[in-house]
């Protein structure tokens, strides 16, 4: 004889450990990343539960938010109980958060080291599949008082126009700027046209009185600054 299986919803779990429930009487941190994402889902398929199906999405990333957040919508998509509405709203919270933590390193606009530098950048540029190149506008306090997208480009490389780093630095009155850009390749080591770049606007900005205080590249954990390695 056939053994027929049925599938135990949400719904008829215990109220302590239905995801909502228990965030509402014993707070966030009491729920586990699936949980948290079987929120955002509200259900899962007719034979699993929004949680089971949280945890497989999960394991596909080895259980790490970060390499959730880099999943296209396609991809979430592939997984039997993600349609459209709810792979956008997955996608859409995990930039939240990525937000978050940008506004988060923020409030730490006084710029003290390179390290200041790629905690305030890293969650802007650090996980981008392209080039992105940036500028940090200081005042005399190194507050950074201004970011700058200069440009955007492919995998190997951006367009970088001296003028315009230099107008946006007489606009606002910046004293200091510092160069940011990304290597989705993840490795470290500037390329000649990144040094060269990085001269042709240090030496237009001493024109101005404007110092360039530093290049970083960064990659999605390390970075490389081009003044603690003595080549300003």
């Amino acid at each position: 004889m056939k053994e027929n299986s049925t599938y135990f919803s949400i719904k008829n779990w215990s109220e302590d450990d239905r995801p909502r429930e228990k965030l509402l009487y014993k707070g966030r941190s009491s729920l586990s990343d699936a949980e948290l994402i079987a929120i955002l889902i509200g259900s899962g398929s007719r034979d699993e539960s929004a949680v089971s199906l949280s945890k497989r999405i999960l394991a596909s990333t080895e259980n790490n938010l970060n390499e959730l957040g880099k999943l296209s919508l396609k991809k979430l998509m592939d997984f039997k109980g993600i349609g459209a509405a709810k792979a956008i709203t997955i996608a859409a919270a995990l930039e939240l958060g990525r937000r978050r933590r940008t506004g988060e390193s923020l409030e730490k606009k006084r710029i003290t080291n390179s390290r200041t530098v790629f905690e305030l950048m890293q969650p802007i540029i650090g996980e981008l599949p392209h080039e992105e190149f940036w500028i940090l506008y200081l005042n005399n306090s190194n507050k950074v008082v201004y970011k700058l997208q200069l440009s955007k480009g492919g995998i190997t490389g951006t367009l970088v126009d001296v003028r315009l780093v230099l107008k946006h630095a007489l606009e606002i009155g910046a004293t200091c700027i510092i160069l940011v850009h990304n290597h989705p390749s993840g490795t470290l080591r500037p390329s000649e046209a990144d040094k060269q770049i990085t001269m042709k606007l240090k030496v237009a900005a001493n024109c101005l009185d404007i110092k360039v205080l530093d290049h970083l590249i960064v990659t999605e954990k390390m970075y490389f600054s081009f003044a603690d390695e003595g080549m300003l």
